[in-house]
């Protein structure tokens, strides 16, 4: 590709939702001359596909990436595992353990003996 050929094209992303009221998802990237040509082509390309009620065509040039000092900003500094639903796997056992000792009504209604 030329030097005028790469000033030309600028690289899109796009993203499509499948259903009103839900989240945009990342589908692809695609290169076109504007951002008009560009959702056509995002159309043309998802629509054949899938369904969609919306797509949008994002220059990647305008999205901000995090830096480095941004990403290390995210690591926890204290351990937080109890915010992570996996530490809460025992959960399921000691229920079924509760539900075993539950009374049914049978077993209720066993205690109320003869009123004769």
């Amino acid at each position: 590709m030329s030097a005028n050929g790469r000033d030309f094209y600028q690289e899109y992303e796009v993203f499509s939702s499948k259903k009103n009221g839900a989240p945009m998802q990342y589908q692809f990237s695609l290169l076109a001359p504007n951002e008009e040509i560009a959702l056509v082509m995002a159309q043309e390309n998802f629509m054949r596909r899938e369904p969609a009620v919306d797509i949008w065509v994002v220059k990647r040039s305008h999205i901000r990436k995090m830096t480095q000092e941004e990403k290390e900003s995210l690591n926890r500094l204290d351990n937080k595992d109890y915010r992570q639903t996996s530490g809460y796997g025992y959960l399921k056992k000691k229920w079924r353990h509760y539900e075993q000792n539950i009374l049914d009504e049978k077993e209720i209604l066993s205690w109320g003996g003869d009123e004769s």
